[in-house]
Formats: structure tokens, C-alpha cells, sequence
């Protein structure tokens, strides 16, 4: 996420080591043109020794881009990026809301709100109108609430910011709500319940989620009952409760005058009331050392496989050890999981793992995987004794390089759109990260050492608190699942 200025530099960098390349091609075809075109010559000595695999660029380096920090008379943060190369202005507001919030009995009110925000139109602006005009200025408006976090963000041309910033407030501070609409997106909701269980990969990944935050409001499902107990009252108080100036941190990027867009914002929010909102405790998730084994039966002729414990937030100690580790162990063609399951014994075309960076509770490790089913033991316990072997010595020189090379190497295309730069500069003030988490970055995942990699593995892989689900059909399976644990069915009903 780096600004066009940026951008350019990069892929002019890049430009000007293209005739590095071309020669290492021509050399690979066994000859060379002269530059007016005359008779092929062969390389010589020095030239047929380069070797693409051991050659070595310098470092690139490159600054991280800077938004301007400014707090409206409202209380309202907001971060500005100008980037004049194409006439589009993207904004993003983050608002501190989420499912966790939400009462147990009307799981689905988060996101069931965040939906009919958007489409439920506006007390000005009703909603068949508001689909209309957007559609008509080739603008957009998005409306969504998960787990932790609300947003609300607008793309429209630069020519169309005026009406699109004036839309854009009214959606945020003053949704309708509009009865129909809430209805529609409520039926929505039931219909998507009742076809939860269609794909096996939804199941896994939902009742592997239900094991790892068992009892937390980050575990729970919604259900026919729930939806259906909600109502477009339990939407208007869940907006009104958590929406207000002082929550909200946003992020503007594109073709604008600053002084005009921040005049245009203030004019667009100065009636948006603050108003003294609490909210509710939420407890940490609970660490469960118990290892469990899940099966959905389910006739398919491929088994689902997913596996996982509880995992780290973003303020652990190890966050880059860990990073480091879990590359190795699981983060692309070249980790442990993929060359051996995949690679090597052809159990899997897909195979990974990761440690999801909790943002404001830990969040999951998890292992991912299909095979066929009568596959499906070996590849579990070939999973089982990589994810062990991770702990029993260190990485070799090669694997560390390659990992940390890769997470070095890569960040700076966190960096190419500047929409992007500034919706990540809102983010790390949003979630509370540390200053200068992103400037050192690099730096610190340099300085992670092969012991690091084996301190971290011992410490946060557990395979004894693993959850195993596997979705499929127990009948074709190579071995029964009983080899890992006492197997608890989950039935496939709708709740």
C-alpha cells in the first residue's frame, strides 16, 4: 500500500533490471545478439557461471507513506491520502461495534444491522431512490458489521464527491431502516441458515470456529430462532447505541482538495449528536486444552479436513517468531505442510496453515486441508507428525532465509494503492497497534533466529488442545477417526 509516487519508483526499479533479465534468458538459450543485430556469439566463460538462484540484489528500500491525522470539533478522526493520478475518491469509516455486542438470544443482529443500514435507505433519501442515484453517478456505498468492527465506505468519481459525501452521511448517521428492505435482508438470512450445511467447507470452518470459542459470543451461530426474534426496533437501537461521532476513525484516499473535503465532511456530520455509550463486557475467550475429534457425516467422495486451537493477539511478544514459524510450517509452495502432504505423497492439491493475528481477543491457528476420503487418516496423521516434527529441532539455515526473505520482500505490496495506505494507517489507530509497528516491521522479522522458530513451536503449537473436524464419509475412510481421539458426531440439523 505505497503512493503512486511510490509505486512508480518500484516498478521503475524493477525496469531497469529487465536487461539483467533478458541476458540471463538469451544466456539460457546458449547465445547472444548484438545490439545491431549481427551474428550470434557464444557466452563467455564469466557469463555461463551467473546463476539466477544465487544471485543477489541490494536491499530495497522505500518509505512509508504519510496521511494527514485530523480530528474534527465532532470528535471524529480522519485520515487523508490525496492521489491525483485517476479522478476517484474511496472513504472508510470504522466504527468500534460488532456481534460481540450483540444479546445471545438475537445472534445475527450485528450483521443483520450492518446490512440494512445500506439498503434500508435513508430518512431522506428512501431506499429505491438511493439504489438509483448511486447507480446513476457510477458511485457505491457499503454498509457491514462483524465481529469487532462496523464499517461504512463510499467509491464514487471525483466529479460526483459533493452528492456521494452528502449520501454517504446520511446512511452512516440517519438510516431508515425501511421495513421491506429489513425483511428481505431478515429472509435472506433464514434462507442461508437453511442451506448452511450445502457445503462442506462452510461446515467445517463453522463448527471448528464453535469448538475453539465454545461459551464465548465469538463461537456463536445464529439460528432460525434468533434471526426470527429480531426485529427493525433491535436494529435502530443497535445503530443508535454504537454509531456517534467520537466512535468512528476514517480513512479518505484520492482526487480531493483537503480543505474542501474536510469542509464538505463537517458540513455533512455538524448534526450527528455524541451521546455517552457504554459497551458491554466482553471476556476474554477461555484457552481449552482439551483435544477434541469432530466428524459430520456427510456422502461426499472428498473429506474436509480442518484443525485448530486457540491462538495470539496482535500484542504477544512473539507476534514475529510466530510469523516467521508459521511460514515455514504452512504459508506457501515452499513450507513443510505443502511439500510433503501435497508435493511429496499427493494426499492434497491444497494444504496450509496460519495463525490468525487477533485484533482485540486471540485468534485461531488453524490447519486446512482436502483429500479423498479414503485418504483421509493418513493425511491427518501426516499432518499430526509435520506440525510435531515443527517442535523437535530447529529449521534449517535455508528455510529460515526463505521465510523471512518472502515476509520482507512482500510487504511493500501491502503498500501499492494509496486507498490502501490510509485504510491501514486507520487501522492500527483503530485497533490500538503500537507506533511504528509498521516502520519497523522489517526489522524485526530480520532479527527472528532459528531458536526463536523452535521457542515459538514448542510454546504455541499444542497439539494436545488441537480441535479435528473432518466433514465426509466415515464409511470410505482408509482408518476410523477413533485413532485420534474419542469421535463426537455433529448432526447436521438446522438449529
Amino acid at each position: 500500500m505505497i503512493s503512486t509516487t511510490h509505486s512508480r519508483t518500484f516498478f521503475t526499479t524493477t525496469l531497469k533490471r529487465l536487461p539483467v533479465l533478458c541476458l540471463l534468458a538469451g544466456l539460457a538459450a546458449g547465445c547472444a545478439t548484438t545490439a545491431g543485430g549481427g551474428s550470434e556469439k557464444a557466452p563467455s566463460a564469466k557469463a555461463e557461471a551467473a546463476n539466477p538462484r544465487t544471485m543477489v540484489f541490494p536491499q530495497l528500500n522505500f518509505q512509508l507513506p504519510k496521511s494527514d491525522r485530523v480530528t474534527l470539533d465532532n470528535g471524529m478522526v480522519v485520515y487523508l491520502l490525496p492521489d491525483h493520478e485517476l479522478p476517484l475518491v474511496h472513504l472508510t469509516a470504522y466504527l468500534k461495534a460488532g456481534s460481540v455486542f450483540e444479546p445471545a438470544d438475537k445472534v445475527g443482529l450485528a450483521s443483520l444491522t450492518g446490512a440494512a443500514i445500506r439498503e434500508g435507505g435513508t430518512r431522506s433519501t428512501p431506499p429505491n431512490k438511493l439504489d438509483q442515484e448511486l447507480e446513476f453517478m457510477a458511485s457505491a456505498i457499503e454498509s457491514s458489521i462483524n465481529a469487532d468492527h462496523a464499517t461504512i465506505s463510499a467509491s464514487t468519481l471525483s466529479k460526483n464527491l459533493d452528492r456521494t459525501l452528502e449520501l454517504f452521511g446520511q446512511v452512516m448517521t440517519e438510516p431508515a431502516f425501511d421495513s421491506a428492505r429489513v425483511e428481505m435482508d431478515k429472509n435472506r438470512a433464514i434462507e442461508g441458515i437453511r442451506r448452511q450445511n450445502d457445503d462442506p467447507k462452510g461446515i467445517a470452518a463453522r463448527e471448528l470456529n464453535s469448538a475453539i470459542y465454545a461459551g464465548h459470543p465469538l463461537g456463536r451461530v445464529p439460528t432460525l430462532t434468533s434471526v426470527r426474534a429480531i426485529t427493525r426496533q433491535d436494529m435502530i437501537s443497535f445503530h443508535q447505541r454504537y454509531f456517534y461521532p467520537e466512535n468512528v476513525i476514517m480513512a479518505v484516499s484520492g482526487d480531493f482538495d483537503k480543505e474542501k473535503l474536510l469542509a464538505g465532511l463537517k458540513k455533512v456530520f455538524a448534526k450527528w449528536p455524541n451521546r455517552q455509550s457504554s459497551f458491554p463486557q466482553v471476556a476474554e475467550p477461555k484457552e481449552d486444552m482439551k483435544h477434541e475429534v469432530l466428524h459430520a457425516q456427510k456422502e461426499v467422495n472428498q473429506s474436509v479436513i480442518r484443525m485448530g486451537h486457540l491462538g495470539i493477539d496482535k500484542n504477544n511478544p512473539d507476534l514475529y517468531a510466530i510469523k516467521v514459524m508459521d511460514f515455514i510450517l504452512g504459508g506457501g509452495f515452499t513450507s513443510r505442510l505443502t511439500q510433503e502432504v501435497r508435493s511429496n505423497q499427493g494426499l492434497a492439491y491444497n494444504v496450509d496453515s496460519y495463525f490468525e493475528t487477533g485484533r482485540r481477543f486471540p485468534a485461531p491457528f488453524i490447519i486446512e486441508t482436502e483429500t479423498k476420503s479414503e485418504t483421509t487418516a493418513r493425511t491427518i496423521a501426516l499432518v499430526n507428525s509435520i506440525v510435531d516434527g515443527m517442535t523437535k529441532a530447529e529449521v534449517s539455515d535455508q528455510e529460515l532465509k526463505l521465510a523471512k526473505d518472502h515476509i520482507i520482500n512482500s510487504f511493500i505490496f501491502s503498500f501499492e494503492r494509496s486507498d490502501a495506505v490510509v485504510t491501514q494507517q486507520a487501522r492500527l489507530e483503530f485497533y490500538g497497534y503500537p507506533k511504528g509497528y509498521l516502520e519497523n516491521f522489517r526489522d524485526n522479522i530480520a532479527k527472528v533466529t532459528k531458536e526463536d522458530v523452535l521457542r515459538v513451536a514448542r510454546k504455541y503449537l499444542q497439539p494436545e488442545a488441537m480441535k479435528l473436524v473432518v466433514v465426509g464419509d466415515e464409511k470410505k475412510f482408509d482408518r476410523p477417526l477413533s485413532e485420534f481421539g474419542p469421535v463426537k458426531e455433529i448432526k447436521l440439523v438446522i438449529k
